[in-house]
């Protein structure tokens, strides 16, 4: 190439129009696109949620601050192709928006206003029934058509409002039990509580309807759940829980914002719910 095509050449290269972008604006942009990438990842795939109450401990503590996969369960449980998608299991532990009890239950309006929001609340729990399970509770033991749930029993009762349970076992962990569920000693030596539970108590075999889940909370002398006001139908399920990304102590916080974030629980943070 001669000299004088070189020059042409070098002539006609494009040159950028407009001014150059300052730093505040590539700032700006840079911010933008991460605040949109979040907000779709908020919606469509994680969200963030905490844990007011003891009804999942010592798995989940009070203030417990958990990450859940919005994606993994697959609309009408048919996971997608090539999706890292799968269908609720036995045993996943699931959040959920509260659907409240059922308005023909007669239940005080005490009772009602302080299991939460309907349709707003979010719960945690843990899957015990899936769709078209028969489910029956006899004491501490749950039956799952007519077969007794593996479930790893511990005695645990709660020290105070906030803190973990002081636990104590009395029977060894079987190949199967794959996860733990507590209960007060007073429970594990026969108490009747579950004879007296509106869904699936012993003697009165509750089956759970089409695209629903009857859940428990593994602190079961603590939870609200399926036992007292039914089955979550599969579109109030948000996702299943990960993991904790935080967590404080809530007693020693005094319930504020700035406390849980002075009096924190390194040992949590990081741990997979499982």
């Amino acid at each position: 190439m001669s000299k004088e095509e070189k020059e042409i050449t070098k002539t006609e290269e494009p040159k950028p129009t407009g001014p150059p972008k300052s730093a505040f604006r590539e700032y700006f942009e840079s911010f933008v696109v991460t605040l949109v990438m979040a907000l779709f990842g908020m919606t469509f795939i994680i969200q963030a949620v905490t844990v007011p109450t003891g009804s999942m401990q010592n798995t989940i503590l009070i203030g417990d601050y958990l990450l859940v996969n919005k994606f993994i369960f697959a609309p009408g449980g048919k996971p997608v192709p090539l999706l890292p998608q799968k269908e609720i299991e036995r045993g996943d532990i699931i959040v959920f928006k509260f659907p409240g009890y059922p308005k023909e239950m007669n239940v005080s309006k005490q009772n009602r206003d302080d299991a939460g929001v309907p349709y707003q609340t979010n719960f945690v729990k843990r899957v015990i029934g899936l769709p078209g399970d028969k489910i029956e509770i006899k004491g501490t033991d749950v039956y799952i058509n007519d077969n007794l749930l593996p479930e790893h029993k511990i005695i645990g009762d709660p020290p105070s409002k906030h803190a973990a349970l002081d636990t104590e076992e009395f029977e060894p962990r079987q190949p199967d039990q794959t996860y733990d569920v507590y209960y007060s000693e007073d429970s594990i030596k026969g108490a009747p509580a579950n004879q007296r539970v509106p869904f699936a108590g012993t003697g009165k075999p509750y089956v759970v309807p089409e695209n629903s889940y009857f859940v428990m909370g593994d602190s079961r002398d603590q939870s609200l759940d399926s036992r007292f006001w039914g089955v979550v139908s599969r579109d109030l399920i948000i996702g299943r829980a990960m993991f904790v990304y935080w967590s404080c102590d809530r007693a020693a916080s005094s319930e504020s914002m700035l406390g849980c974030i002075t009096h924190p629980r390194f040992d949590r943070i990081g741990k997979v719910i499982k």
